[in-house]
């Protein structure tokens, strides 16, 4: 990981569009900075697309896709959608605004998803020591969620207890920075970026990668680490380092938010130069 300073200005010029991770990239101590989230408008008020990749529910998502300047949230680790730009924004009569929802999973297969993806939760939690499910399970869908740094405490060999569990059951299963994740199906946080460009923006982000950044945090940010060459994970990401197969490609010298304000201003300070 080499310092942020070193991303060549060419590169930077490149970037329209910023992928960015939620917890503990955009947040600190689990609420958005005033900085992260000037950054955030910054970078809208500049044209580029900005939309938050995250492990968390959509439920959670809902009323920071209303009021963050971005163009969409894809929660659950890339099963749904929230699109708060102009496409996606929708008023009631009443001038209240609604969001547009997508899901990668038809309405069968996310019903009989759930109900198995319980039965997962159970038996994690009946086999694991301390095991819980994640304070914001009731607004989950599409995944399910064991909490081991948010509000208790996990250590690694029963974190990896848990996602060995989840994967015997045939889930997909990841680590963030606070929960496990658990779900059914072949989407994951790349094709989630890679569905939400083409759905939202009606074009291929394969195409087109060295004009998108990511931002992020933790193991489960790898598969974009390694798929974007101007990825940046904010400094807390170190904690992780030594687990990470694919590291970011940059690094900040800020924490969480402040982090993210540094990926923000370098972004911005490469199109006005």
């Amino acid at each position: 990981m080499q310092a942020l300073n070193h991303w060549p200005l060419a590169a930077r010029r490149r970037i329209t569009g910023v992928l960015t991770d939620i917890d503990d990239t955009l947040t600190t101590e689990g609420a958005i900075t005033p900085e992260a989230l000037a950054a955030l408008g910054a970078l809208k008020a500049a044209g580029l697309q900005v939309i938050a990749i995250t492990g968390r529910p959509v439920g959670w998502s809902e009323p920071f896709a209303r009021d963050w300047p971005v163009n969409a949230i894809v929660a659950e680790n890339g099963a749904v959608a929230l699109l708060s730009s102009q496409k996606g924004l929708l008023r009631t009569a009443g001038g209240h605004q609604q969001l547009s929802k997508l899901y990668q999973q038809d309405a069968p297969t996310r019903l009989a998803n759930y109900a198995r993806m319980q039965q997962v939760a159970q038996r994690v939690m009946q086999e694991v020591p301390g095991a819980v499910l994640s304070q914001d399970s009731g607004g989950r869908e599409t995944d399910i969620a064991i909490d081991h740094s948010e509000c208790v405490h996990l250590p690694p060999e029963l974190i990896a207890q848990a996602v060995q569990i989840m994967r015997n059951e045939g889930m997909n299963a990841t680590v963030s920075s606070i929960h496990i994740n658990g779900w059914f199906g072949a989407h994951n946080k790349l094709e989630g970026a890679r569905w939400i460009v083409r759905e939202l923006l009606g074009r291929d982000l394969d195409a087109e990668m060295d004009h998108w950044a990511y931002v992020g945090d933790s193991t489960n940010d790898q598969l974009m680490f390694e798929a974007f060459g101007n990825s940046v994970g904010v400094a807390n990401v170190r904690r992780f380092e030594s687990q990470l197969t694919h590291r970011p490609r940059y690094v900040t010298v800020g924490e969480r938010g402040a982090g993210f304000a540094e990926v923000a201003a370098a972004v911005l300070a490469a199109r006005a130069g």
